[in-house]
């Protein structure tokens, strides 16, 4: 049997985003972040974060009384980590047939396409 990916849960990448978007911050500052999207309990952002710790993607330290908590990897490298173990569950590990189905879905707009253009283009180079 395949070993489980170290990639985040949907609930582990809804608590990462705002940390990555704001920089060091705390449990406070993420609860009122997510409460804005919907409702969510100040304990369970709380323990999230701390399984994010655990997990080594957050780290935090004590400033005066609170905890203030910060990515330890930037957004690019775990949002790649988890695009390529998509591609690798789904499309047996080739993007082609992703980004054909995107194309063929009609969920890439005409800005989209011309910037994958683009990228090609340079890939080629």
């Amino acid at each position: 049997m395949r070993q489980k990916a170290k990639v985040l849960t949907e609930q582990e990448l809804e608590i990462m985003k705002p940390v990555w978007e704001t920089g060091p911050c705390t449990v406070r500052d993420v609860y009122e972040l997510l409460r804005k999207k919907r409702q969510v309990a100040y304990t369970t952002v709380m323990t999230m974060m701390n399984i994010l710790v655990d997990k080594k993607y957050l780290k935090k330290k004590t400033i005066g009384r609170v905890f203030h908590y910060e990515p330890t990897r930037p957004k690019e490298k775990v949002v790649s980590a988890m695009v390529q173990d998509f591609v690798g569950r789904v499309f047996d590990g080739s993007a082609q047939p992703l980004l054909l189905h995107l194309v063929e879905d009609r969920r890439l707009t005409e800005a989209d396409l011309k910037e994958i253009e683009q990228l090609i283009e340079e890939k080629r180079k």
